[in-house]
């Protein structure tokens, strides 16, 4: 599972920079854009936004699926949610949200090979995926990687600095992994 870990980084990476790169235009480019000097509130509602645009998948069908598949979440149903999810990515394997949100029931299930297979296949489709940096982050702590999990952090902080979730495992873990500073 760690040298899945490994790769996982290394391929958001190489995913991250060619896109980057090729200047691929999404229209959450705006958003990303004023995320990243947006703070409190504001960003809060920003990353709402973002999520809304990312939850898209331009088929009322589908994206009823995902919804039901976060409803049976939000009630525990992991079974329910995996089900909706796995047809939804079944009907669209290109939609990076299906694999998000099957990667957040996987992790609810403590089944962390698939969920990191998952954000692996997000993080493919849309590298600028904050949340799913922000569970793979979570995943790579838990198992004690806390390097990995502290480059994931940044790269999260770096798309969205006003993360809570960043804002207080960034400097956690630099102190583990970097050690205090005198």
């Amino acid at each position: 599972m760690l040298r899945n870990l490994k790769s996982a980084v290394a391929a958001w990476m190489i995913v991250a920079a060619a896109a980057s790169a090729q200047g691929v235009a999404d229209p959450v480019d705006d958003l990303l854009a004023a995320l990243a000097t947006a703070e409190g509130p504001d960003a809060e509602q920003i990353v709402e936004k973002i999520a809304s645009e990312w939850s898209r998948s331009g088929s009322a069908a589908l994206d009823l699926l995902l919804s039901r598949g976060r409803e049976a979440l939000a009630q525990d149903d992991i079974d329910t949610a995996l089900g909706h999810f796995t047809a939804l990515i079944d009907h669209a394997p290109e939609f990076a949200e299906g694999y998000n949100a099957r990667a957040t029931a996987y992790f609810n299930a403590r089944m962390i090979g698939p969920a990191v297979d998952d954000i692996r296949k997000t993080l493919s489709l849309n590298p600028r995926h904050f949340g799913a940096m922000t569970g793979l982050a979570i995943i790579l702590e838990d198992l004690g990687r806390e390097s990995a999990a502290l480059d994931v952090w940044r790269e999260v902080q770096r798309l969205y600095p006003a993360s809570p979730q960043a804002e207080r495992a960034v400097p956690r873990l630099e102190r583990m992994v970097e050690g205090a500073t005198l």
